[in-house]
């Protein structure tokens, strides 16, 4: 009761194990596939074990955002706080979730702990995959009835990050690190006993779920086309930039009018946007030093070392064929197979690299949104990334659908990147909420934002 959402035979089966395990105070880890649903299923596990006390969950920050949506979109009424950032506090803590990073946990764990938690979850659970991180010392400390991990990262490949994940769940299961490392690790990393990767997986398998896009009976229940806003935080450059400039240019347009204060409006809209995508690109600087400076490249590498490692091939699309530069050059630097598509690509050599991405032998093709409009089929794409939005959402399907057509055999899967707190999030929840009002205002792209009195503008734009 109080799930706003159907959930689909394989979630049903999620949640019915989840809720066996946790009743018997045992924990579990959630390990499906990207998309597949994990936080919807772990929301209905809370609606499940209602009485049972409040829900912890812990994750990185830039996922705070998207469970808070979450929460609200599938189980509107139930209580969500923050505790996060300046000012926290837990208070009186109702029956419903408190969210929190890895990095707030781990410096008020005493407070948190003082807590009795009816659940405790681990999103991204790979983050405390060394049981000797302060991180994970301070997970353990937590009292829970239940405690879940969820990642969507296989845990496979190294045992002892499979024995801390589980260790938490269910402490005591597989016995202290250095049995397990002698008694099953050793013997199956060296590949000398055959049978102990069975025996092992034996073990494991009642506290472990682990499906793929790619089982027999789960593709037919996905959607066609699952669309997802990933809200990001700024980095500490991107927001002090960000303030500097809306402060400056306030100061500008309230002085001006006219045409004038028009041409104002249109610069700072494009600087506000160049800085929540990186700081070089506003900055104009050359792509030497990209890692760590913004929030959306921070997410992107995140999300394509899960897909890559599933075998995916995915669409990056940007407005700014500055910005596809910059991309591809931190791809090319991390290694990563991609090709960058821009209006000044020759036809043949498109032709080309369209038959390369069709053929799977470049995963990843970053795309200029204007050179990407039309004319493109690229089916083999099962993820499309939109880096920067678009404020015309007629633009943003139309390049969705360069992977979402005829001839596509494969779910798709679309990720909007949006910086929290910024006038990209003010501008989604726009086009979100005034779907019809959007088409017609927003239909001149930003326009109609010119039009705006300094007081809405501010609105829009401050962080």
């Amino acid at each position: 009761a109080g799930l706003n959402a159907t959930l689909r035979d394989y979630q049903l089966r999620g949640l019915g194990w989840l809720e066996l395990m946790t009743s018997l105070g045992l924990g579990g880890c959630l390990a499906d596939d990207m998309g597949l649903g994990k936080t919807v299923t772990l929301i209905a596990l809370h609606l499940k074990r209602a009485g049972t006390g409040p829900t912890l969950v812990v994750c990185p920050a830039s996922l705070l955002g998207n469970w808070e949506r979450e929460i609200a979109r599938f189980a509107p009424g139930v209580p969500v706080r923050r505790y996060h950032g300046q000012g926290r506090s837990l208070g009186d803590v109702p029956d419903g979730f408190v969210l929190t990073t890895y990095g707030t946990m781990r410096s008020s764990a005493e407070s948190l702990g003082s807590l009795r938690w009816g659940l405790v979850v681990a999103d991204e659970a790979q983050h405390v995959k060394n049981p000797h991180s302060a991180t994970a010392q301070a997970l353990r400390t937590l009292p829970a009835a239940a405690r879940v991990a969820l990642t969507g990262t296989p845990v496979e490949n190294n045992l002892s990050e499979l024995w801390a994940l589980l260790d938490w769940t269910t402490p005591g299961l597989l016995g202290p690190l250095t049995a397990f490392r002698a008694r099953h690790a050793r013997l199956v990393e060296s590949g000398e006993d055959p049978e102990a990767a069975e025996r092992l997986a034996r073990l494991v398998r009642p506290f472990l779920l682990r499906r793929r896009k790619s089982d027999p009976g789960i593709v037919p229940e996905l959607p066609p086309k699952t669309e997802t806003d990933r809200p990001v935080p700024l980095t500490r450059e991107q927001a002090s930039l960000y303030e500097a400039v809306v402060r400056e240019s306030m100061a500008a347009i309230e002085r001006s009018e006219g045409i004038a204060r028009r041409g104002l409006v249109l610069k700072l809209l494009t600087s506000l946007k160049q800085i929540c995508n990186h700081p070089a690109q506003f900055l104009k600087e050359s792509p030497t030093r990209l890692e760590g400076r913004s929030g959306k490249l921070a997410l992107l590498d995140e999300l394509l070392d899960t897909l890559l490692a599933e075998d995916c091939s995915a669409l990056v699309f940007t407005q700014y064929v500055g910005m596809a530069k910059l991309i591809g050059a931190h791809l090319a630097a991390r290694a990563v197979p991609a090709e960058l598509l821009h209006g000044a690509t020759p036809v043949a050599e498109r032709e080309r690299m369209v038959d390369r991405f069709q053929e799977g032998r470049t995963p990843v093709l970053v795309l200029s949104l204007k050179a990407a409009g039309t004319g493109l089929n690229l089916t083999r794409a099962s993820h499309v990334f939109h880096y920067d939005r678009w404020w015309n959402p007629a633009v943003e399907e139309q390049a969705t659908d360069r992977a979402y057509r005829i001839g596509q055999t494969r779910p798709v899967q679309v990720h909007r990147l949006i910086t929290e707190g910024t006038v990209e999030d003010r501008i989604a929840e726009l086009l979100t909420a005034k779907r019809a009002l959007a088409d017609a205002v927003l239909g001149s792209g930003e326009g109609a934002l010119t039009e705006l009195t300094d007081r809405e503008l501010t609105d829009l734009v401050s962080l």
